[in-house]
């Protein structure tokens, strides 16, 4: 096997593994809150940017859109989110965090920001921004492969 080759698959295997250690503590942080992954990537992005039309959530969290559904069902359930119909267009409606879904964040959302800089912590801001970088270079490159 051709070194380049190689430097590519070691390179897989890396990210691959560093990816899976933070996966899997963020995933155990989130259910010690009692939501799922996927639950908490629809708060946060609620949390964060507003409203947003279920049509959408799911290509902004990388989600298949008939789990959105289930999703929402359950978060609704739950009191952390409310449905509502676009007064425009009826066949859009939007995701809202209601109060409940804020104070729930609220309360978590910083321990989880915290968690992420420790998990991170072994690398300097200076090495973050190079990985930044590198990760967006490496990501926006494969877009423009098509196999």
């Amino acid at each position: 096997m051709n070194e380049d080759i190689k430097q590519s698959l070691k390179l897989f295997i890396v990210l691959s593994r560093a990816h899976k250690a933070i996966t899997e503590q963020t995933n155990t942080f989130f259910q010690q809150q009692g939501v799922n992954p996927t639950e908490f990537a629809v708060l946060e992005l609620l949390y964060h940017k507003g409203r947003q039309p279920l049509q959408k959530i799911g290509g902004k969290i990388l989600l298949a859109s008939g789990s959105i559904t289930y999703v929402i069902d359950k978060l609704e359930k739950r009191g952390y989110i409310t449905r509502e119909n676009c007064p425009t267009d009826r066949r859009v409606t939007y995701a809202v965090i209601s109060e409940e879904g804020e104070k729930f964040m609220a309360g978590i959302f910083p321990e989880h920001e915290n968690n992420l800089h420790e998990l991170t912590s072994s690398l300097s801001n200076e090495e973050k921004d190079e990985a930044i970088e590198l990760l967006k270079k490496l990501g926006l490159s494969i877009k423009d492969l098509s196999y």
